[in-house]
C-alpha cells in the first residue's frame, strides 16, 4: 500500500476559499489526484456552540443545572478570528496547552511571547501541529483548556 502525500498548505488554502465563498464543499483534481474540503454549515455549527451564543440559557427554556460547562473560559470568546490579536486555529482537532499531558503549558496569560514561539499544538488525524505565535506580543486571554476539542477559526487566545 503505498503512502498517501497530504499537501496540507493546500487544504488550508482551499479551507480559507470555503470561508471566504460562503461554500460548505470544493473539490479539486489534478491528474489522479483528488482533494475535497467540506464543512457543515454554520448554523449547524453554531447549533453544537452553546458557548458562543449570547442569549442567556434561561432564555431558552433550558434549566442551568442541566448543562454542563464547556471547558474554558467563563464567557464566550469577545472577539472574533477577524480581531488584530486573535490566534485561531487552523484546523479542526484537539488542543494541547502543553507538549506532554503533565508537562507546564507553553504560554499563560501574562507571558511574553516571540513571533515564531509555540503557543499550544493541536492534534489532527494522529499528526501534532505547532500553532504559533504570529507576531511578539503579550498573552492576555486564553479560551481553551488542555484536550479541548476546537474548530477551524476558532479563536485560541488575544495577544497584546
Amino acid at each position: 500500500m503505498s503512502k498517501i502525500d497530504i499537501d496540507g498548505d493546500l487544504i488550508r488554502e482551499l479551507a480559507r476559499m470555503l470561508d471566504e465563498t460562503g461554500l460548505t464543499e470544493i473539490e479539486v483534481a489534478d491528474g489522479d489526484r483528488h482533494i475535497r474540503v467540506a464543512r457543515q454549515p454554520a448554523a449547524v455549527a453554531a447549533a453544537v456552540s452553546p458557548a458562543r451564543s449570547r442569549m442567556p440559557i434561561s432564555e431558552i427554556g433550558i434549566d442551568e443545572e442541566d448543562v454542563t460547562p464547556r471547558p474554558g473560559p467563563k464567557e464566550a470568546p469577545p472577539v472574533d478570528g477577524a480581531h488584530p490579536g486573535a490566534v485561531t486555529s487552523p484546523m479542526v482537532g484537539t488542543v494541547y496547552l502543553g507538549p506532554e499531558p503533565e508537562a507546564p503549558a507553553f504560554v499563560g496569560v501574562g507571558d511574553q511571547v516571540s513571533e515564531g514561539q509555540t503557543l499550544f499544538i493541536v492534534e489532527a488525524m494522529k499528526t501534532m501541529n505547532p500553532i504559533r505565535a504570529p507576531r511578539t506580543g503579550t498573552v492576555t486571554q486564553i479560551f481553551v483548556e488542555n484536550g479541548a476539542p476546537v474548530e477551524y477559526g476558532e479563536v485560541l487566545l488575544l495577544l497584546q
